[in-house]
């Protein structure tokens, strides 16, 4: 309780000092330059049609999250986006937002395209398509070396004519 005259104190995380936080020394450690640079090289290298430049962001060693029953490796990676790109013209990618914590950036975007060849087993169908997605990368310099991904798959599949929208 206040008496006249007291100041009350500014509330800060689980009662540490302002500024200090419990979890790290240093609070949002900046990120890496290369990593920013790298990222930005493969977005426009991607919106480009140019998907080895794209694939340079990967290191030799990435293990790549989300798409698959099990982390895919460099040479599967490749393969992944080779079918992306068939399936989809040339995919443009769009983010909404890029937020880093030291090496890490995690990523909103959307993959936008049209259905123009076979994608899963499902026949062009000509049908522009929106892909939303969250992703994070880890990263060792200017290379990826870990990413986890989860974009709207089902929503695609809808979008393509492979299963009904939901009633």
């Amino acid at each position: 309780m206040r008496t006249a005259g007291t100041v009350a104190k500014k509330a800060t995380p689980r009662g540490r000092e302002e500024g200090k936080w419990p979890h790290r020394r240093k609070p949002w450690p900046p990120r890496t330059r290369a990593g920013t640079r790298a990222l930005a090289a493969a977005y426009e290298s991607w919106n480009a049609g140019d998907l080895d430049g794209y694939l340079s962001l990967y290191d030799e060693g990435i293990a790549l999250h989300g798409y698959s029953p099990e982390p895919m490796n460099k040479d599967q990676v490749r393969g992944f986006y080779q079918g992306i790109f068939s399936a989809f013209g040339t995919p443009k990618l769009e983010f909404h937002e890029v937020l880093w914590d030291g090496d890490v950036a995690a990523i909103r975007f959307t993959m936008t395209g049209r259905h123009v060849d076979e994608f899963m087993g499902v026949p062009a169908s000509g049908t522009a398509i929106a892909l939303p997605g969250i992703t994070i990368l880890h990263f060792r310099g200017d290379r990826v070396i870990e990413r986890f991904s989860q974009a709207d798959m089902l929503g695609l599949l809808i979008q393509v004519g492979a299963v009904p929208a939901p009633a």
